[in-house]
């Protein structure tokens, strides 16, 4: 069957920088990420490629990477650039020095205004040299923010953060931080449902710490690894107007409905009532912004038994009425 206009997906031209001695856990956890969002949903696909100032790449473990593509000479529109972090940028290793620095002059060559840049640990140091950090707020490994503020002055450099995020520049601590990084960037492109799958499917947390940007509503009570209290988050998420009864939830969870009133509140840190009315809450934030519906038609889709009973949860989440919403993204 032929796809519609309408199936086709948006592409996303994505480009993984190795430089030498490549931390191989920065480039393998991220673009695992990636290669579930492109098997989970079909709106977005991330087009990655291999790109190095060489054919062949070194990495710390000492397995060998080859076939690698060139630095293309121009970047397409809307690109992301993904560079990996790697070991010490020590000056007894000239030639691996020469190399990074080729990578710098060809990031300050090519970026684009709207290229995306993605830094791994020290790959932040490689963006920094090219200038891409300057007036962003950015982060990297803890061994190397001496390195970054001394190579990026004009930098507003952040310390003890998992990932940092400044309009189209993305940093990361390094390491399985970049994981944490790229499941964000998902949320973000593709949606916090499908960023929630693959973190389930990673046995991976959706971490943040009190200093990174809020965790979505879509997301929060996701960070545990208890596949029956995903399988009725997964549901609740799926369809919030329906009725969520302790009873159904606790069929399709395969517990007890005290089994599962404990399990919940134990995983997530919420009631199921409260984490039902979380979601329908933030379903209908989303209506409002989104629509001109009033409020009862809101409530309605949304799963609330009236705007009354709308506006009572909603005093819970938000200090600012619904209408604030809908005047924000008017």
């Amino acid at each position: 069957m032929s796809q519609g206009p309408g199936d086709t997906p948006h592409v996303i031209p994505v480009f993984v920088v190795l430089p030498p001695q490549t931390l191989l856990l920065d480039v393998a956890g991220p673009l695992e990420v990636l290669r579930y969002a492109n098997e989970q949903q079909k709106k977005i696909r991330f087009d990655c490629r291999y790109i190095a100032a060489q054919p062949n790449q070194t990495t710390t473990i000492g397995l060998g990477l080859c076939g690698l593509e060139p630095l293309p000479e121009v970047l397409p529109a809307h690109a992301m650039i993904l560079i990996s972090g790697s070991s010490s940028m020590a000056p007894q290793q000239p030639e691996a020095s020469k190399e990074r620095r080729a990578l710098s002059g060809w990031l300050r060559r090519t970026v684009r205004p709207d290229t995306t840049i993605v830094s791994i640990c020290s790959g932040a140091l490689i963006a920094a040299e090219a200038g891409l950090f300057d007036g962003h707020s950015c982060t990297t490994h803890a061994h190397c923010i001496a390195d970054l503020k001394r190579i990026a002055p004009l930098a507003l450099v952040q310390e003890n953060r998992l990932f940092v995020e400044d309009g189209k520049r993305f940093s990361s601590a390094g390491i399985s931080t970049g994981t944490d990084l790229i499941l964000h960037l998902v949320s973000i492109l593709v949606s916090p449902e499908v960023a929630a799958r693959i973190a389930q499917v990673m046995v991976v947390y959706l971490r943040r710490t009190t200093h990174d940007p809020q965790i979505s509503p879509w997301l929060s009570g996701r960070n545990h690894i208890h596949p029956s209290i995903h399988r009725a988050q997964d549901a609740i998420v799926a369809n919030p107007a329906e009725d969520w009864t302790l009873a159904h939830l606790a069929d399709i969870a395969n517990l007890s409905q005290r089994h599962l009133s404990r399990l919940f509140r134990e995983q997530t840190g919420l009631s199921v009532v409260d984490y039902v009315n979380l979601i329908r809450v933030t379903l209908a934030r989303d209506i409002i912004s989104q629509s001109r519906l009033d409020m009862e038609a809101v409530a309605e889709r949304s799963g609330f038994a009236s705007a009354r009973h709308l506006r009572r949860i909603w005093q819970q989440h938000h200090e600012k009425p619904p209408t604030a919403f809908r005047n924000l993204s008017s």
